[in-house]
């Protein structure tokens, strides 16, 4: 009996030794798809270490241009503001030329009365007189009056 006793306990063990092979060849393929898969990591963790890089430089580069722009179109609001104001001046300098002109216009009628007296006239009709006043007191340089 101690000699069957000792067969079985052998056999028990080659057996248990047997499914140890094959477990530690199992791990062994995980082993090796772990490895696999590290390398690959580490080759995206280098791709994304890359692209960040280049994304700094890019954003530096945005802030730069941003900076540029910003200053650009300042000072161009600035020289925009004034050209507004001289525009302002000169149309309401416009405006009271033209409105001495009517009145210049006006009061050249020939047979015109004073202007409380004098019947009222169409806009278009007092714009027309003022240009023909206008055109008819040129100065010797070839300005208008």
């Amino acid at each position: 009996m101690s000699h069957s006793l000792g067969i079985a306990i052998e056999s028990l063990v080659a057996i248990l030794l047997m499914l140890t092979i094959g477990y530690c060849m199992l791990l062994n393929k995980r082993l090796k798809r772990l490895k696999a898969d590290e390398h690959s990591l580490k080759a995206v963790i280098a791709e994304l270490i890359t692209a960040t890089e280049i994304a700094e430089r890019a954003i530096g580069g945005l802030k730069l241009t941003v900076r540029d722009v910003n200053e650009n179109l300042g000072s161009q609001l600035a020289s925009a503001a004034e050209l507004s104001l001289q525009l302002k001046k000169q149309l309401a300098e416009g405006d009271a030329v033209f409105r001495r002109l009517s009145r210049i216009a006006i009061a050249a009628r020939p047979g015109s009365e004073p202007e409380a007296a004098a019947p009222k006239i169409s806009a278009a009709k007092a714009v027309a007189a003022a240009a023909q006043a206008f055109s008819e007191r040129r100065r010797s340089d070839g300005l208008a009056a």
